[in-house]
C-alpha cells in the first residue's frame, strides 16, 4: 500500500509549524492516496522518524517522500536523505521513493505576478524587478533562479528583471537594491521568493526604509501557502501515485 510523507522544514515558532501542517491538510485531497502524513526535518514534531513510522503503522509498504521545500539545495540533497536513510533501515521491507521539492514551475511565477497585482499599482513597462531568494551555497540554487527570472520575463514581458539573495550567495539584496535605486527607473518592485514571513522579510523592509532614493519601491508579499502551491505539490507526487 502506498503512502505519502510530506517533510516540512520546521520552526521554533509553533504558529509557523501549525500553518505548514494546515497547508498540507489542504493539499491531501488532491492526491489519491489513503495514507498521508506530515512531519518536520528539524525543530518540531512529528520528526521524520515519527512520520515514517506512522505511515508503516497504518499499513504502508511504499512511502513516497515529498520534501516541502521551494528549491533543491542542502536540505533536499543532504539532510533529508541522511535522515531517511537512518529511519528506512529500520523498515527494510518498506520501499521509499524520494521526490524532488517544488522546484521551478510556471505556477510559482503566477504567484509572483499575483503578489504584484495585489499592490493595486499599475506596473510601468520601465519598471525594475528584483526577485529575492533566501540564498544557498549550492550552485543549483543560482541556476534555478536564472530559470525563474527567464520565466518571469517571458510571462510579464518586463525587461529589467534581476535576482538577488539574502544570504550565502551573490548578488546580495542590499547591494542590488542600491544599484537599482541609482538607475533612471520608474519603479522598483521587490518580490520575495520566500514561503513564509519572518526575519528575512523584516530585513528587506529595513533596507528599503533606509534607502535614500526618489524612485518608488514596492515590497510585495512573500509567496505564502497559495492554492497554486497545492497543485504543484500534487503534480510532483502524481507520477509515483499512478504507477502500479
Amino acid at each position: 500500500m502506498k503512502a505519502v510523507l510530506y517533510i516540512c522544514h520546521g520552526s521554533r515558532v509553533k504558529k509557523g509549524c501549525q500553518e505548514a501542517l494546515d497547508f498540507i491538510e489542504r493539499c491531501k485531497p488532491l492526491t489519491d492516496v489513503k495514507i498521508q502524513e506530515a512531519c518536520f526535518l528539524e525543530l518540531a514534531e512529528p520528526t521524520i522518524e515519527q512520520g515514517f513510522s506512522r505511515c508503516v503503522e497504518r499499513g504502508a509498504t511504499e512511502i513516497i517522500v515529498f520534501p516541502f521545500l521551494l528549491l533543491e539545495a542542502g536540505h533536499a540533497k543532504k539532510d533529508i536523505p541522511a535522515a531517511l536513510s537512518k529511519v528506512s533501515a529500520k523498515f527494510p521491507k518498506v520501499r521509499t521513493v524520494y521526490k524532488k521539492p517544488v522546484g521551478v514551475h510556471e505556477k510559482m511565477i503566477d504567484i509572483l505576478i499575483e503578489r504584484m497585482t495585489e499592490k493595486g499599482v499599475p506596473v510601468s513597462r520601465e519598471a525594475s524587478v528584483l526577485i529575492v531568494g533566501r540564498g544557498s551555497s549550492d550552485p543549483q540554487t543560482a541556476a534555478d533562479f536564472q530559470r525563474i527570472r527567464q520565466l518571469f520575463r517571458s510571462k510579464t514581458k518586463l525587461n529589467d528583471v534581476n535576482i538577488c539573495f539574502l544570504a550565502a550567495a551573490t548578488p546580495a539584496f542590499s547591494a542590488e537594491l542600491q544599484r537599482l535605486s541609482e538607475k533612471e527607473t520608474k519603479q522598483i518592485w521587490v518580490l520575495p521568493y520566500l514561503l513564509f514571513t519572518g526575519i528575512l522579510m523584516k530585513k528587506m523592509e529595513k533596507d528599503i526604509q533606509e534607502l535614500s532614493a526618489s524612485t518608488p519601491v514596492f515590497l510585495c508579499s512573500y509567496l505564502g501557502y497559495h492554492p497554486h502551491l497545492c497543485h504543484v505539490i500534487a503534480e510532483r507526487i502524481a507520477e509515483e501515485v499512478t504507477q502500479k
